[in-house]
């Protein structure tokens, strides 16, 4: 029985570590550091980057300081994510149904 414990924490440990690693977020938690105007990197070079990296992106928007990302991910999943809009760095994602 100890066995089938250590199992099911171990399983449970590794779910919760990819979930993390995801960084699967609520919608309306998603924020991103104030940035200056005239440090923001276009959407357009973001979409071209995304594009590139074999993403089909239907739409960008701004919200709460984020580049949020409409589309489907170079496997084919449908995607809604954030990006920094000074670095491009994945800032979060919401969970899309199947």
């Amino acid at each position: 029985m100890n066995l089938f414990r250590s199992s099911l924490l171990s399983i449970a440990v590794a779910s919760f570590a990819t979930a993390a690693s995801a960084q699967i977020v609520d919608h309306n938690a998603v924020r991103c550091a104030p940035v200056p105007k005239e440090e923001m990197k276009p959407q357009m070079e973001l979409q071209r980057k995304l594009t590139s990296e074999g993403w089909k992106v239907r739409q960008i928007k701004n919200f709460n300081g984020c580049y949020e990302v409409y589309g489907f991910d170079p496997s084919g999943k449908r995607v809604e994510m954030f990006f920094d809009p000074k670095t491009f760095e994945k800032v979060g994602e919401i969970a899309q149904p199947s």
